[in-house]
Order: structure tokens, then C-alpha cells, then sequence
């Protein structure tokens, strides 16, 4: 066996699972921190016990960034997440550290989330529901369906893809937007870029943000974009909180400018008890739950995503999801 690599994997493994990864690098040791017991809780925690740290080269799980000088053989860290930022920015792993993320591994839990909001506020479901609290029985009016409508997804990456391919499902047409719309991806009909938003956004009747938070994604969805929109239009956000204005969204759902909101993500995070935005009856906000660990399959592809890494550091050949 290998002395002079060591991977340390704080993955909540069972004991078949540490068996797989032992045979994918049979050659380089491999301690195993990760708690069983973490498995079907939405948030794992990494600890690595500081024996360890001065010898790790790989970190399999999301360390603490302010504990990345502790590492100092390291050479490569593998985050559960699909976000790595914390780990990108400057001065917090030494020059030639690669950074892997679980990107893939998180479409299918965040799509359906946004599916299931976006068909509830076209079905009323959240104002039915406030009228059983009331014991009120009342017709809320004509609903809307996805069949026919035109679904304008912003952010075609692996979530974007798994809405746009559900979306299609039932009968939408989906628009996508991305910064190289000459890059395919499964379930649209047709894909453009940023430069060409304002010119999709009347006729969209669903917009979904799914985009990461950065100085050009920031309030993407303003007052000026979201008054582009028909009144019958849904804004879904499941990115990042920043991506959408809050107070233009607000104002937009008091005016009737839109017709409804299912937001995962907000700014701030977490929205403050007293903000108006979670009295709006036309706003349904779930707090960032729509990925996490809340399916059994986004585990298993975290593990999958890990487990082929494994095997090609092991074997020096590049690695899958590099971040840098």
C-alpha cells in the first residue's frame, strides 16, 4: 500500500460502501471518519480528528474552510456539496489544491421541490389551504396548468436540466437561458443567453432562477424585470436568495403584477420572522430545503460522485466536477 497518500472520508458510509471505495484504491490508504449514524439526516457534518490532518492529501467531505491550514500535504478536497465557494476564495487552500463538488448529485431533490410549487400556486392549493384553517369553504376560480405554458428556466445546469425535463413532461414548452447558449442540455426547446432575458420575459408564464450568487446575478429578477412579466407569470427561485429582488418581488405580488412566488432561497437567509414577504398569500417560502439530503438518491449520488473520484486520484487520472 501507498504510505505517502492518505485519503480521509468523513462520508457516512456502511460498511459495504467503505468496501467499494477500498477497492476503487486498493494502493493508497483511506481512513474513515464519516458517522453511519449522519445517514437520512439533512445535514452531514465533517470532523476530522487532528491526527489526521497533517498527513491528509484527499479530504472526501466538507471540512471547515478555516480549518484548511491544518492540511498541509493536501492536494485535493471532495465537497458533498454542489456549492464550493468557501473553498475558492483566496488564501484558503495553498496554490494546486483541487477543489471537486457533488454537482449532479442534487437535480432530481431541487427540481421536483420547484415542480411542486410551481403546480400548487397554479392550482391555489396554498390559499386552499389557508381557507381550511378558516373552515372556510370557498371556490378560489379558474386555475392554470402547465400544459401549453411556456416555462422560462434561467440557469440550465444539472437542477436547471432536471425542471426543464419535468417540466416538458407535462405538456411546456422550456426556454432556457445560459452565459453559452450555443451549449445544449436536456429538455428545452430552445436556449439563449443573459443578453436576451428581457426579451423572453413576456411571454414566460413560469420564470425559474436557478444561478449562483454573484456581482452579475445579483437582483437579476428586479422591479424593471419583473414588471416585463404578464400577471399570470410564477416566479420560482431555487438558487440563490439574491437573485431576486425582495422588495420588488413584494410589490410586484401586492400590484398583481404576478400572479405568484415559490421561493426555497431568499435574501436575506434566513428571512426575518417580521419580513412581509412571508404574510404575502400569494408567496409560498420553504426555508432552503429543496436540496440538503431530504432524498435517499441525492446520498447515493453523492457517494457514486465520490466513490469514481477515488478511484481516478488513486490512479492519477483527471478528476469529475472540478471546480479548480
Amino acid at each position: 500500500m501507498e504510505a505517502s497518500r492518505l485519503i480521509v472520508n468523513c462520508l457516512p458510509l456502511t460498511a459495504e460502501e467503505r468496501d467499494r471505495f477500498l477497492a476503487a484504491a486498493p494502493d493508497v490508504r483511506q481512513e474513515f471518519v464519516g458517522v453511519p449514524e449522519q445517514r437520512g439526516a439533512m445535514v452531514w457534518k465533517a470532523v476530522v480528528p487532528e491526527g489526521l490532518r497533517a498527513g491528509a492529501t484527499a479530504v472526501i467531505g466538507n471540512v471547515p474552510a478555516a480549518d484548511a491550514g491544518d492540511y498541509p500535504r493536501l492536494e485535493w478536497i471532495q465537497t458533498w456539496s454542489a456549492g464550493v465557494d468557501q473553498y475558492l476564495r483566496p488564501g484558503v487552500l495553498a496554490d494546486g489544491v483541487m477543489v471537486t463538488s457533488a454537482s449532479g448529485a442534487y437535480g432530481q431533490s431541487v427540481s421536483e421541490h420547484l415542480f411542486a410549487l410551481m403546480w400548487a400556486l397554479m392550482r391555489h392549493l396554498p390559499a386552499y389551504r389557508d381557507q381550511q384553517r378558516e373552515g372556510r369553504w370557498a371556490d378560489l376560480g379558474r386555475a392554470v396548468s402547465p400544459v401549453g405554458a411556456t416555462v422560462l428556466v434561467i440557469g440550465t445546469g444539472d437542477i436547471g436540466s432536471h425542471f426543464a425535463r419535468l417540466a416538458h413532461a407535462v405538456g411546456s414548452t422550456v426556454l432556457g437561458v445560459r452565459r453559452d447558449p450555443s451549449k445544449p442540455a436536456e429538455g428545452f426547446d430552445g436556449m439563449f443567453g443573459f443578453d436576451q432575458l428581457d426579451e423572453l420575459l413576456p411571454s414566460a408564464d413560469v420564470v425559474v432562477s436557478i444561478v449562483p450568487s454573484s456581482p452579475t446575478t445579483h437582483h437579476l429578477l428586479d422591479a424593471g424585470r419583473l414588471a416585463l412579466m404578464r400577471p399570470g407569470a410564477i416566479v420560482l427561485n431555487g438558487g440563490r436568495g439574491d437573485a431576486v429582488d425582495p422588495d420588488a418581488l413584494l410589490e410586484a405580488l401586492r400590484a398583481g403584477a404576478i400572479a405568484g412566488a415559490g421561493l426555497d432561497v431568499t435574501e436575506p437567509e434566513p428571512l426575518p420572522a417580521d419580513h412581509p414577504l412571508w404574510r404575502e398569500p400569494r408567496c409560498v417560502i420553504t426555508p432552503h430545503v429543496a436540496g440538503g439530503m431530504h432524498l435517499e438518491a441525492t446520498e447515493d449520488r453523492i457517494i457514486d460522485i465520490a466513490l469514481g473520484n477515488v478511484g481516478a486520484y488513486a490512479a492519477g487520472r483527471p478528476l469529475s466536477n472540478r471546480r479548480r
